[in-house]
């Protein structure tokens, strides 16, 4: 029996890209009889549904039948949580689970820390490395040291494109190590139903005539929101943009798209809007900025829906690996809103090209990016560990 335990920042019902991966490499072990896991991970104020979490309780419970042991936090630091109950929770786990594998998210320097001090030397460790640290510079530059230390103690580093490899001062160094492990995406969530297909039909009727673009994520400055907006002044009525999500950037991005007919907030949504805007809308619009978006699970979820996609240019993201400039969408100068506007607008007058895109953003995600495949690459890591 194996014995794995993820070390990760939030978990279900926090939605991000990180606690998605978490849980999505869950699942991919929960596949296998002989493997035993355990999470431990921040508690955060999140609710889906009847599920309800409170940022400073300290509880166990379970997310896809995986015990997960959330630890209260009392405030939020530089985007690092902090919590007095997660060192003590961690010490406990490694002693009474005995974890033969333990697979760390990084970025996060503080319970890097506690995990380097608290990790026996028999104990298979896997850093799950999803970004660089770019926004917080000082946080950086100090946790430099023990970056390095945490890579070298590291089995295996996992990447989520060969791209973030090459690009990465910290990955670049340890390549070696490395593996790429895609992101997936779960094609249950995104099936369509009677409702989904309604919900569908009402959006086109509302926009007969349109240009429908669709864009979802957290409204963040490397979410890149304010160049779509930008780019949403160099386009007539004929277009309509939908922007999904929130974040602390929503009452500003709002503010900025004030006397913007063509531009609509939805809000947060629920997943049978996000099936039924995925499919309704003719581009899907991806304008991240940064490194920070390591991948874009958003971006490969509106490819599945046979939609061509228009992102940025981002030197060492694997936003470009998963959106093909010219195959599968288009990709503009990173920060140019008017040559965002005129990828819209290429796509919009030439519908056989964004059929042509729209088949192969769908087939690239059938062929990469989804949970089978994501499955058998996590296995074959570990197998990798115990070869």
């Amino acid at each position: 029996m194996i014995r794995v335990l993820q070390v990760i920042c939030g978990m279900y019902p926090r939605i991000g890209g990180i606690e998605q991966v978490g849980r999505d490499v869950a699942a991919a072990l929960s596949s296998n009889p002989d493997i035993e896991q355990k999470i431990i991970c921040f508690n955060e104020d999140a609710q889906c549904g009847d599920y309800v979490c409170h940022r400073k309780e300290t509880v166990t419970d379970k997310v896809d039948g995986v015990e997960v042991i959330r630890c209260g936090c009392i405030a939020k630091i530089a985007s690092q949580l902090i919590s007095l109950s997660y060192p003590r929770q961690l010490k406990k786990l490694m002693k009474s689970f005995g974890p033969n594998v333990v697979i760390f998210h990084y970025p996060s320097p503080y319970l890097a820390a506690f995990l380097l001090h608290n990790l026996k030397k028999e104990t298979k460790l896997i850093v799950y490395w999803h970004l660089d640290i770019t926004k917080q510079k000082i946080l950086g530059k100090i946790f430099h040291r023990q970056n390095i230390k945490l890579l070298k103690r590291a089995d295996k580093v996992v990447a989520t494109s060969s791209p973030y490899i090459d690009g990465s001062m910290y990955l670049s160094k340890f390549s070696k190590k490395c593996v790429v492990v895609n992101n997936c995406i779960s094609l249950d969530r995104l099936k369509k139903d009677a409702e989904t297909e309604k919900m569908t039909a009402d959006i086109r009727e509302k926009n007969n005539g349109k240009t429908i673009c669709f864009g979802l994520g957290r409204h963040v400055p490397y979410k890149g929101y304010k160049y779509l907006i930008d780019a949403a002044e160099y386009l007539d009525n004929s277009f309509k943009i939908y922007i999904g999500g929130r974040g602390p950037l929503t009452d500003e991005l709002k503010e900025q798209a004030k006397g913007l007919n063509n531009v609509e907030f939805l809000g947060r949504i629920s997943n049978s809007e996000l099936v039924a805007y995925l499919d309704a809308c003719d581009i899907f619009c991806f304008p991240s900025i940064t490194k920070n978006e390591a991948f874009g699970i958003a971006l490969a979820e509106g490819m599945y829906f046979g939609k061509p996609a228009v992102t940025f240019t981002i030197p060492g993201s694997g936003v470009n690996y998963v959106n093909l400039n010219g195959v599968t969408g288009i990709e503009c100068p990173n920060g140019d809103s008017k040559a965002y506007a005129e990828a819209l607008k290429t796509l919009a007058e030439d519908p056989a090209l964004r059929e042509k895109y729209g088949q192969a953003a769908r087939q690239r995600v059938i062929e990469n990016f989804t949970g089978e495949i994501f499955e058998k690459n996590v296995m074959k890591l570990l197998g990798e560990l115990y070869g």
